[in-house]
Protein backbone atom coordinates (compact mmCIF):
# COMPACT_ATOMS: atom_id res chain seq x y z
CA UNK A 1 0.00 0.00 0.00
CA UNK A 2 1.57 3.64 -1.07
CA UNK A 3 0.63 7.06 -1.04
CA UNK A 4 -2.58 8.52 -0.28
CA UNK A 5 -3.51 4.93 0.96
CA UNK A 6 -0.60 4.43 2.73
CA UNK A 7 -1.21 8.14 4.49
CA UNK A 8 -4.53 7.46 5.05
CA UNK A 9 -4.50 3.50 7.22
CA UNK A 10 -1.66 5.22 9.19
CA UNK A 11 -4.03 8.26 10.55
CA UNK A 12 -6.85 6.71 10.73
CA UNK A 13 -4.48 3.67 12.73
CA UNK A 14 -3.73 6.24 15.05
CA UNK A 15 -6.76 7.85 15.49
CA UNK A 16 -8.44 4.70 16.23
CA UNK A 17 -5.85 3.08 18.33
CA UNK A 18 -7.38 3.69 21.48
CA UNK A 19 -10.32 1.90 20.54
CA UNK A 20 -8.82 -0.75 19.53
CA UNK A 21 -6.89 -0.88 22.57
CA UNK A 22 -10.08 -1.17 24.26
CA UNK A 23 -11.32 -3.95 22.23
CA UNK A 24 -12.83 -6.33 23.85
CA UNK A 25 -13.28 -9.80 22.93
CA UNK A 26 -13.33 -10.36 19.16
CA UNK A 27 -16.74 -8.68 18.39
CA UNK A 28 -15.06 -5.75 17.30
CA UNK A 29 -12.79 -7.83 14.77
CA UNK A 30 -15.26 -9.85 13.94
CA UNK A 31 -17.57 -6.71 12.50
CA UNK A 32 -14.23 -4.83 10.55
CA UNK A 33 -14.15 -8.77 8.73
CA UNK A 34 -17.41 -8.80 7.98
CA UNK A 35 -17.67 -5.25 6.18
CA UNK A 36 -14.03 -6.56 5.07
CA UNK A 37 -16.09 -9.38 3.25
CA UNK A 38 -18.68 -6.83 1.66
CA UNK A 39 -16.22 -4.99 0.34
CA UNK A 40 -14.57 -7.90 -1.40
CA UNK A 41 -18.02 -9.23 -2.77
CA UNK A 42 -18.35 -5.30 -4.42
CA UNK A 43 -16.23 -3.46 -6.85
CA UNK A 44 -18.97 -0.79 -7.53
CA UNK A 45 -19.31 -0.55 -4.06
CA UNK A 46 -15.34 -0.04 -3.17
CA UNK A 47 -14.89 2.32 -6.17
CA UNK A 48 -18.01 4.13 -4.87
CA UNK A 49 -16.25 4.88 -1.30
CA UNK A 50 -12.95 5.88 -2.31
CA UNK A 51 -13.93 7.71 -5.68
CA UNK A 52 -11.57 10.61 -5.01
CA UNK A 53 -14.26 12.95 -7.21
CA UNK A 54 -17.09 12.17 -4.63
CA UNK A 55 -17.07 14.44 -1.88
CA UNK A 56 -15.91 12.72 1.51
CA UNK A 57 -19.06 13.67 3.50
CA UNK A 58 -21.18 11.35 0.57
CA UNK A 59 -18.46 8.23 0.94
CA UNK A 60 -19.50 8.74 4.82
CA UNK A 61 -22.96 9.34 4.38
CA UNK A 62 -23.29 6.05 2.15
CA UNK A 63 -21.70 3.90 4.41
CA UNK A 64 -23.54 4.74 7.26
CA UNK A 65 -26.77 3.63 5.21
CA UNK A 66 -25.45 0.32 3.91
CA UNK A 67 -23.82 -0.24 7.52
CA UNK A 68 -26.43 1.56 10.23
CA UNK A 69 -27.68 -1.39 12.53
CA UNK A 70 -25.66 -4.08 11.31
CA UNK A 71 -22.19 -3.24 13.21
CA UNK A 72 -21.35 -1.39 16.29
CA UNK A 73 -20.43 1.98 16.90
CA UNK A 74 -17.18 1.28 17.17
CA UNK A 75 -16.85 -0.55 13.64
CA UNK A 76 -19.13 2.15 12.34
CA UNK A 77 -16.75 4.87 13.21
CA UNK A 78 -13.46 3.43 11.93
CA UNK A 79 -15.36 2.77 8.56
CA UNK A 80 -16.25 6.30 8.49
CA UNK A 81 -12.37 7.33 9.32
CA UNK A 82 -11.07 4.87 6.60
CA UNK A 83 -13.86 6.28 3.62
CA UNK A 84 -13.71 9.54 4.54
CA UNK A 85 -9.96 9.26 3.32
CA UNK A 86 -7.71 9.26 0.53
CA UNK A 87 -7.36 6.09 -1.67
CA UNK A 88 -4.30 5.38 -4.38
CA UNK A 89 -6.92 2.31 -5.51
CA UNK A 90 -10.00 1.41 -4.30
CA UNK A 91 -9.14 -2.17 -3.46
CA UNK A 92 -6.85 -0.53 -0.81
CA UNK A 93 -9.63 0.47 1.34
CA UNK A 94 -10.99 -3.25 2.22
CA UNK A 95 -6.63 -4.14 2.92
CA UNK A 96 -6.99 -1.46 5.54
CA UNK A 97 -10.16 -2.72 6.71
CA UNK A 98 -8.33 -6.06 6.78
CA UNK A 99 -5.33 -4.78 9.02
CA UNK A 100 -7.69 -3.11 11.56
CA UNK A 101 -9.58 -5.91 11.99
CA UNK A 102 -6.28 -8.30 13.01
CA UNK A 103 -5.21 -5.18 15.25
CA UNK A 104 -8.92 -5.25 17.10
CA UNK A 105 -8.88 -8.84 17.31
CA UNK A 106 -5.08 -9.23 18.71
CA UNK A 107 -5.70 -6.48 21.17
CA UNK A 108 -9.55 -7.44 22.32
CA UNK A 109 -7.70 -10.81 23.01
CA UNK A 110 -6.25 -9.30 26.65
CA UNK A 111 -10.10 -7.83 27.41
CA UNK A 112 -10.90 -8.77 31.08
CA UNK A 113 -6.87 -10.02 31.78
CA UNK A 114 -5.43 -6.83 32.02
CA UNK A 115 -1.94 -8.32 30.87
CA UNK A 116 -0.46 -8.66 27.39
CA UNK A 117 -0.13 -12.39 28.09
CA UNK A 118 -3.46 -13.11 26.47
CA UNK A 119 -1.82 -10.96 23.66
CA UNK A 120 1.31 -13.06 23.32
CA UNK A 121 -0.69 -15.87 23.88
CA UNK A 122 -2.66 -14.79 20.37
CA UNK A 123 0.89 -14.54 18.79
CA UNK A 124 2.34 -17.67 19.81
CA UNK A 125 -0.75 -19.37 18.94
CA UNK A 126 -0.93 -18.20 15.32
CA UNK A 127 2.80 -19.13 14.52
CA UNK A 128 2.38 -22.92 15.49
CA UNK A 129 -0.79 -22.80 13.84
CA UNK A 130 1.05 -21.26 10.66
CA UNK A 131 4.04 -23.87 11.34
CA UNK A 132 1.07 -26.95 11.87
CA UNK A 133 -0.06 -26.45 8.45
CA UNK A 134 3.06 -25.75 6.91
CA UNK A 135 4.68 -29.17 8.07
CA UNK A 136 0.85 -31.15 6.88
CA UNK A 137 0.55 -31.34 3.55
CA UNK A 138 -2.63 -33.50 4.23
CA UNK A 139 -3.81 -31.57 7.06
CA UNK A 140 -3.19 -27.95 5.07
CA UNK A 141 -5.16 -29.45 1.64
CA UNK A 142 -7.76 -30.38 3.78
CA UNK A 143 -8.95 -27.38 5.25
CA UNK A 144 -8.11 -24.99 2.54
CA UNK A 145 -9.70 -27.22 -0.62
CA UNK A 146 -12.19 -24.57 -1.48
CA UNK A 147 -14.25 -27.45 -3.45
CA UNK A 148 -15.56 -28.81 0.34
CA UNK A 149 -18.07 -26.79 1.87
CA UNK A 150 -17.16 -23.76 3.99
CA UNK A 151 -19.05 -25.27 6.59
CA UNK A 152 -17.17 -28.78 6.81
CA UNK A 153 -14.44 -26.93 6.22
CA UNK A 154 -15.09 -24.32 9.35
CA UNK A 155 -16.21 -27.33 11.46
CA UNK A 156 -12.66 -29.06 10.76
CA UNK A 157 -10.85 -26.07 12.04
CA UNK A 158 -13.79 -25.91 15.24
CA UNK A 159 -13.25 -29.82 15.78
CA UNK A 160 -9.10 -28.75 15.81
CA UNK A 161 -8.40 -25.97 17.34
CA UNK A 162 -12.21 -25.12 19.28
CA UNK A 163 -10.86 -25.90 22.54
CA UNK A 164 -6.78 -25.72 22.57
CA UNK A 165 -6.66 -21.88 20.84
CA UNK A 166 -7.90 -18.74 22.06
CA UNK A 167 -11.06 -17.41 20.41
CA UNK A 168 -8.81 -14.65 18.77
CA UNK A 169 -6.49 -17.06 17.38
CA UNK A 170 -9.54 -19.04 16.07
CA UNK A 171 -11.50 -16.44 14.39
CA UNK A 172 -7.84 -15.50 12.61
CA UNK A 173 -7.31 -18.64 11.58
CA UNK A 174 -10.99 -19.33 10.33
CA UNK A 175 -9.93 -15.58 8.40
CA UNK A 176 -6.98 -17.39 7.07
CA UNK A 177 -7.97 -20.58 5.67
CA UNK A 178 -11.64 -19.40 4.45
CA UNK A 179 -11.16 -15.94 3.56
CA UNK A 180 -7.22 -15.35 2.77
CA UNK A 181 -8.36 -12.96 0.16
CA UNK A 182 -5.20 -14.17 -2.33
CA UNK A 183 -3.23 -15.83 0.17
CA UNK A 184 -2.18 -19.19 1.43
CA UNK A 185 -3.16 -20.02 4.83
CA UNK A 186 0.17 -20.18 5.94
CA UNK A 187 1.30 -16.86 4.55
CA UNK A 188 -2.33 -15.12 5.86
CA UNK A 189 -1.10 -15.98 9.09
CA UNK A 190 2.49 -14.78 9.03
CA UNK A 191 1.09 -11.40 7.15
CA UNK A 192 -1.29 -11.47 10.56
CA UNK A 193 1.38 -11.97 12.65
CA UNK A 194 3.47 -9.50 11.47
CA UNK A 195 0.86 -7.32 11.60
CA UNK A 196 0.50 -8.09 15.57
CA UNK A 197 4.27 -7.40 16.11
CA UNK A 198 4.36 -4.00 14.09
CA UNK A 199 0.78 -2.68 16.15
CA UNK A 200 3.11 -3.39 19.52
CA UNK A 201 6.33 -1.89 18.34
CA UNK A 202 7.86 -5.39 18.32
CA UNK A 203 10.78 -7.13 16.84
CA UNK A 204 9.58 -10.68 15.80
CA UNK A 205 12.60 -12.88 15.78
CA UNK A 206 12.55 -17.21 14.23
CA UNK A 207 15.21 -18.83 16.37
CA UNK A 208 15.71 -22.80 14.71
CA UNK A 209 17.29 -25.24 17.00
CA UNK A 210 18.06 -28.95 16.85
CA UNK A 211 16.26 -29.24 20.35
CA UNK A 212 14.37 -26.70 22.37
CA UNK A 213 15.99 -23.53 24.16
CA UNK A 214 15.79 -23.71 27.54
CA UNK A 215 14.19 -20.88 29.99
CA UNK A 216 17.53 -19.36 30.56
CA UNK A 217 18.89 -19.56 27.15
CA UNK A 218 15.50 -18.00 25.46
CA UNK A 219 15.92 -15.23 28.36
CA UNK A 220 19.47 -14.22 27.44
CA UNK A 221 18.83 -14.32 23.38
CA UNK A 222 15.69 -12.01 24.11
CA UNK A 223 17.93 -9.87 26.05
CA UNK A 224 20.00 -9.49 23.37
CA UNK A 225 18.46 -8.97 20.28
CA UNK A 226 16.62 -6.12 22.55
CA UNK A 227 19.90 -4.25 23.04
CA UNK A 228 20.57 -4.90 19.25
CA UNK A 229 17.59 -3.85 17.80
CA UNK A 230 16.33 -1.01 20.20
CA UNK A 231 12.38 -2.73 20.41
CA UNK A 232 11.26 -5.74 22.49
CA UNK A 233 11.88 -8.50 20.61
CA UNK A 234 8.75 -11.54 20.97
CA UNK A 235 10.80 -15.11 20.25
CA UNK A 236 9.22 -17.89 17.77
CA UNK A 237 10.92 -20.75 17.99
CA UNK A 238 11.52 -23.84 15.64
CA UNK A 239 12.48 -27.41 16.51
CA UNK A 240 14.91 -29.07 14.17
CA UNK A 241 17.10 -31.82 14.30
CA UNK A 242 18.06 -31.15 10.82
CA UNK A 243 20.23 -28.31 12.21
CA UNK A 244 22.63 -30.88 14.13
CA UNK A 245 23.70 -27.86 16.33
CA UNK A 246 24.05 -24.42 16.82
CA UNK A 247 20.88 -21.71 15.78
CA UNK A 248 19.35 -20.12 12.93
CA UNK A 249 18.34 -16.99 13.36
CA UNK A 250 16.11 -14.71 11.18
CA UNK A 251 15.05 -10.95 12.27
CA UNK A 252 13.24 -8.28 9.81
CA UNK A 253 14.15 -10.37 7.07
CA UNK A 254 17.73 -11.09 8.03
CA UNK A 255 19.78 -14.23 8.41
CA UNK A 256 21.94 -15.18 10.48
CA UNK A 257 22.94 -19.25 10.36
CA UNK A 258 25.34 -20.40 12.86
CA UNK A 259 24.17 -24.20 12.56
CA UNK A 260 26.07 -27.74 12.04
CA UNK A 261 24.81 -27.67 9.14
CA UNK A 262 25.73 -24.20 7.91
CA UNK A 263 29.31 -24.79 8.93
CA UNK A 264 29.34 -28.32 6.86
CA UNK A 265 27.93 -26.77 3.92
CA UNK A 266 30.25 -23.83 3.76
CA UNK A 267 33.61 -26.36 4.49
CA UNK A 268 32.70 -28.68 1.65
CA UNK A 269 32.35 -25.46 -0.84
CA UNK A 270 35.48 -24.60 0.22
CA UNK A 271 36.98 -28.05 -0.31
CA UNK A 272 35.09 -28.28 -3.68
CA UNK A 273 37.32 -25.00 -5.09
Amino acid sequence: MRGASSRTLGQVTEDVGPALDAATGTDLGEQLFAVVDLLDSSGPLRRALTDPARPGADRVALAERLLSGQVGDQALDVVRRLVDGRWSAARDLADALEQLAVLATVSGSASGTGSADAVDQVEEEVFRVERLLAGDRALRAAVANRYAPERSRQALLEELLGDKVSPGTLLLVRRAVLRGRGLTPERALETYGELAAQWRRRVVALVTTAVALSAGQRARLVEVLTRQYGRRVHLDEVVDPGVVGGVRLEVDGELVDATMTARLAESRQRLAR
